[in-house]
């Protein structure tokens, strides 16, 4: 059955659409990888784009938000890459470590880094990129607390708040690593290796977690 006039109409138009938007995407991430977030304005990405600055605002409303539109990317890859290596990782510690160092090795860019890190946490409500960005935080932390508690379980701890403390351990987790993403602004333990210290970092949460969990 051919399709109708209306609905070529609106395919032809989706098309239009998913174009715009990866131009402003590739644009976006290439001039941030190129300058930082501060070295590029919307009027450059728009350009590069070859679309006008008020079609660019249609997609993203402020320049932070095209940093989580090309970060958000990078964080899903990354999440992708450390939930398949941590599943051949019997080791608990080993697996947090292994969903957790893609996100580090992401961080390439310490100011494009650090912008992402303050838009999650202070942007407006209102972002689109914003909310899919903290739902990316909640997939990893679900993900850790997951495997955290089935690593439990496989040692015969069936305590009663042990998804609660599974879940905790996960944000503790996340917590220690935007920290770490964060050191390079703050200046915080000079002279420390910072992913030396997340890892150590990561392998107390997990031992803090089992230690609480076999005690109940």
């Amino acid at each position: 059955m051919n399709a109708s006039p209306e609905s070529a109409q609106v395919g032809r138009r989706l098309l239009k659409v998913s174009d715009k938007q990866a131009r402003i995407f590739e644009a976006a991430a290439t001039l941030f990888a190129e300058r930082g977030f501060e070295g590029v304005t919307t009027q450059q990405i728009s350009d590069r784009a070859e679309i006008a600055a008020g079609t660019l605002f249609r997609y993203a409303a402020t320049k932070g938000e095209l940093l989580l539109m090309v970060y958000n990317e990078e964080m899903r890859t990354a999440l992708d890459a450390g939930a398949e290596a941590a599943q051949g990782t019997p080791d608990p510690v080993a697996a947090v470590l292994a969903m957790i160092d893609p996100l580090l090795r992401a961080a390439r860019h310490p100011e494009n880094t650090i912008t992402y890190q303050r838009e999650l946490l202070f942007g407006s409500p209102a972002d689109k990129y914003r909310s899919e960005g903290l739902a990316l935080v909640a997939r990893l932390e679900a993900v850790i607390a997951e495997r955290l508690a089935a690593a439990a379980r496989s040692r015969g701890v069936a305590a009663e708040n042990l998804e609660s403390q599974a879940q905790l351990a996960g944000r503790t987790v996340f917590a220690a690593t935007h920290l770490m993403l964060a050191q390079p602004a703050t200046g915080a333990h000079p002279g420390h290796d910072a992913a030396a210290d997340l890892h150590a970092q990561i392998a107390q949460i997990v031992a803090g977690f089992f230690a609480t969990v076999e005690r109940r």
